[in-house]
Order: structure tokens, then C-alpha cells, then sequence
């Protein structure tokens, strides 16, 4: 997990998402995905999520290795870090507009290379 000597202040961010919901989250950190997680190896963006203001949860984002490398071949050069993330928060934000119930069904969420030739175009990223 990400350290740092001196105490962050988070910024708590709000997005309405298409079913009606008003979610409101924060980024926590990025680590390796475990070794044993069937998504590893990947990048795990975790974020807490309230759309209630009550319950907080964890939803985590993967960004496997894979899709990278494919992007990367593709393109010509690697998805540098604001590009990554970028990519995890609309991942996050497709899931706020699709899924009913991002607690029961979107806690773990996934970018494959589909996903994130899509997010990359939609920023204008070549």
C-alpha cells in the first residue's frame, strides 16, 4: 500500500450516475493485485463508495498487465500513470451508470483491452 509521512486530506467527489443514483467517492490507493487474485498480475485502484452517505465500500479496479501491453503494442508507447488512472475512473463511472447495485455487483471491477481502448479514445488519448 501507497505510504506517506504526512496525513492527506481526501477529496470526496460526486457522480450521478445514469440509474438515478448519486454516488460519492474518494481514491484510496494503488497497489500490486495479490499474487493469488485471479486478476494478478494487474493494478488494484481502490476507492471507498457511499451512494447513501451511511454505508461506505470498497469497490476495487484491475488493470491487468495484459491490456496494457496490448494498448502499448498498439500505439507505440506505454499508458503512462494519469492515463491509467483516467481509465479506472470511468471504468468506476460505468459501473455507478450501469449496475443497480454497485455494492452487491460492481465491488470488483475489471478493464479489459476493449475497455480501455474505449476510455483512452473517449479522452482523445493516441
Amino acid at each position: 500500500m501507497i505510504h506517506n509521512e504526512r496525513m492527506t486530506v481526501r477529496r470526496l467527489k460526486t457522480y450521478t450516475g445514469a440509474q438515478g443514483y448519486v454516488y460519492q467517492y474518494y481514491f484510496v490507493g494503488k497497489r500490486a493485485a495479490l499474487a493469488d487474485d485471479p486478476e494478478a498480475p494487474a493494478s488494484e485502484f481502490i476507492f471507498d463508495v457511499t451512494s447513501d452517505r451511511k454505508l461506505t465500500y470498497a469497490v476495487s479496479v484491475f488493470l491487468p498487465e495484459s491490456p496494457l501491453a496490448a494498448w502499448s503494442r498498439d500505439h507505440g508507447r506505454p499508458v503512462n500513470d494519469a492515463e491509467q488512472y483516467a481509465a479506472v475512473k470511468l471504468r468506476l463511472f460505468r459501473a455507478f451508470d450501469e449496475l443497480a447495485d454497485v455494492k452487491e455487483q460492481g465491488r470488483r471491477l475489471t478493464i479489459n483491452a476493449q475497455l480501455l481502448e474505449e476510455a483512452l479514445a473517449s479522452l482523445g488519448v493516441e
